[in-house]
């Protein structure tokens, strides 16, 4: 409940700054779970992924340092975000998001290249992927990248692309490699259909 009200309040915002937000594609977006991929530009595009998803709810990885504040904590923990020591990971980093997957109705939003503006995909998502056995959907976030061009009311974009199949993906180098290289491809796909 806290999840939907929290993310149609955020839709109203964007809605009054910035107007509509554009939505490609999301006739491909599986029934059930899926783990939605999408390169990391701002610190806001995570939440015009989930409000282009709608009613679909999403649990997600963010860094532990986001954690220090009680307040903000807590919203983090009703909206489904879970810490993740981006120097140490743990087991924990991959155990979570599959218990989560397998077990609840939320998908898992994660962003491969870790930070923003990073082109460098990492293979986390290989190894939730096999174990979750869900598709992947990469998507794309097109619009402002400030605040400023947000106020200018510079649209926003979301456009997904066609799942990727998991159950071949293996989780050694080479698998790993080319599952980020479908990805890239993907994703560079998707800023190609403007």
């Amino acid at each position: 409940m806290f999840y939907k009200v929290a993310f149609s309040f955020i839709k109203g915002i964007f809605y009054i700054l910035n107007g509509k937000i554009k939505v490609e594609n999301k006739e491909k977006l599986p029934e059930g779970n899926y783990i939605l991929a999408a390169p990391h530009k701002t610190w806001w595009d995570p939440l015009v992924l989930a409000i282009a998803c709608l009613p679909k709810q999403f649990t997600f990885m963010a860094k532990k340092e986001l954690f220090k504040n009680k307040f903000f904590s807590w919203v983090l923990g009703k909206v489904n975000v879970f810490p993740v020591d981006r120097k140490n990971p743990g087991p924990s980093a991959i155990k979570l998001p599959v218990q989560r997957l397998k077990k609840t109705d939320l998908s898992l939003m994660i962003f491969p290249s870790g930070t923003r503006h990073s082109e460098e995909l990492k293979g986390g998502i290989a190894l939730i992927a096999k174990m979750s056995r869900v598709p992947i959907v990469p998507a794309v976030y097109e619009g402002p990248l400030t605040i400023k061009d947000i106020l200018l009311r510079h649209k926003m974009t979301i456009r997904f692309g066609d799942p990727i199949d998991t159950k071949t993906v293996t989780t050694d180098e080479a698998g790993r490699e080319q599952l980020m290289e479908q990805l890239n491809e993907a994703f560079s796909e998707l800023h190609k259909e403007k």
